[in-house]
């Protein structure tokens, strides 16, 4: 089993090396391996072929190094090269240690000697306390079919599982964005540390506009609501998963959800919340917006563009009363029964009525939700005893490390969520499961 695909794309097509040039390409193998531990990633990205190139950023490779430590520990050194023969190319291969893991890194070159394939992987050297297990699943609500993958550990006989809730719009179950994949990172944290997880790609990716039953109208229960009912229903039936232990982890917007899954699903164990706002929905957009919009000064276009979604924001709030204004467009192309269900929400007083276990999570560089959402969930929270507040300086929107103002363009720069997040979530849900 091959995990942790760092960097690589590989493309197997026919190449003949003859074996004079061998010596030439294990010695440009090992000067890519160096770029890259020496976070030289413009270097590294000047020896890939541009098929490789168009597919792996080079804000990933000047990253992925410090990634690497950052999960496995100290780099301890390498082995030496060796070829490996295939049906259609020779590619070469080193071990390379770190303190926790020993990983694969495995080369191969055009006639022009560009790499066209470049990975760092793990297989069978992966610790038998570490494994995890993926597989391919659905998870179906009526009609819609939702791909998406159960990550679960090994060796274990019974253990908790989460089911993990992007934020909005059409994500998939990675909850990718540019090189990142946050919730892959989560789920293989976590199942490294006994954690199974389910994680499904949104409705609306896979079915658009038509992610609506006929004479049902849009919402966020048709958009998030139902499909985790399905999941926890999926969960119950997965073997070796402790049914009473099913908690749900919402990001952004599914944290902000959180609650009302809670609501509904009563067989849950618990929720943790990841940077869920509790400003009403119509100020978050408002605040988000200003700040981008602040960050090189607002233009003119800018400030009009602002200050027309404003106008959009307030009268949205005004939907199903007379001051409605039924001539002004509705902000975020969402329909008038969307921003109902968002006006009648109440995600703080749904929260308060709930006994379940709590974690609510926050990074403080985070500009979408800030610490002050955080700091309205502790004001109405914080007297429950079944609530844990956690917050953490240097991480952004997306659980990634940065310093200074957070800025959208970090989200789309190569890293990873820290281990000390996976640590911590995990060891909430193993306190609460004793």
């Amino acid at each position: 089993m091959k995990k942790y695909l760092i960097v690589g794309v590989c493309l197997f097509i026919c190449l003949t090396v003859s074996a004079n040039k061998y010596g030439v390409q294990i010695r440009l193998s090992e000067q890519l391996l160096q770029y890259v531990i020496d976070g030289k990633g413009e270097k590294a990205y000047t020896m890939l072929s541009d098929t490789v190139k168009s597919q792996i950023p080079q804000s990933q490779l000047d990253g992925c190094w410090k990634e690497l430590v950052k999960q496995f520990g100290a780099y301890k050194g390498k082995s030496d090269w060796q070829e490996k023969n295939f049906p259609d190319k020779v590619a070469f291969s080193c071990n390379v240690h770190f303190d926790r893991i020993t990983l694969t890194c495995l080369t191969s070159f055009d006639k022009s000697n560009k790499a066209f394939i470049f990975s760092l992987y793990t297989d069978e050297t992966i610790p038998p306390e570490v494994q995890i297990k993926e597989s391919n699943i659905k998870v179906i609500t009526g009609k819609f079919e939702l791909p998406g993958m159960l990550c679960m550990p090994q060796r274990i006989d019974k253990y908790p599982l989460v089911i993990l809730v992007p934020g909005s719009g059409p994500s998939d179950y990675d909850e990718t964005i540019g090189p990142n994949k946050p919730f892959r990172d989560l789920a293989q944290a976590l199942a490294r540390q006994g954690i199974a997880s389910i994680r499904y790609d949104k409705r609306t990716k896979v079915y658009g506009t038509k992610s609506i039953l006929s004479g049902k109208k849009p919402s966020m229960d048709n958009e998030y609501v139902q499909d985790v009912i399905s999941a926890v229903q999926l969960a119950k039936n997965i073997p070796g998963i402790d049914t009473a232990k099913i908690y749900i982890v919402g990001h952004s917007q599914g944290g902000y959800l959180a609650p009302r899954f809670a609501a509904r699903c009563k067989s849950i164990k618990g929720i943790i919340m990841m940077s869920a706002n509790a400003r009403p929905f119509d100020k978050l957009v408002s605040d988000q917006l200003h700040y981008v919009f602040s960050l090189d000064s607002i233009s003119p276009e800018e400030r009009k563009h602002l200050s027309e979604t404003k106008r959009q924001l307030v009268n949205a709030r005004k939907i199903g009363t007379k001051d409605f204004d039924s001539r002004i467009a509705l902000p975020l192309g969402l329909p008038a029964s969307y921003w109902q269900d968002i006006n009648s929400y109440q995600p703080l007083k749904e929260a308060k009525l709930l006994s379940c276990p709590i974690l609510i999570l926050q990074g403080m560089r985070d500009f979408q939700v800030t610490m002050e959402d955080f700091a309205l969930w502790k004001k109405e929270l914080s007297g429950k005893t079944n609530v844990t507040f956690m917050y953490y300086p240097r991480l952004n929107h997306l659980y990634m490390e940065g310093e200074g103002k957070s800025v959208p363009s970090e989200y789309y720069t190569f890293g990873a969520i820290p281990d000390y997040v996976s640590a911590d979530i995990a060891n909430w849900i193993i306190n609460n499961t004793k």
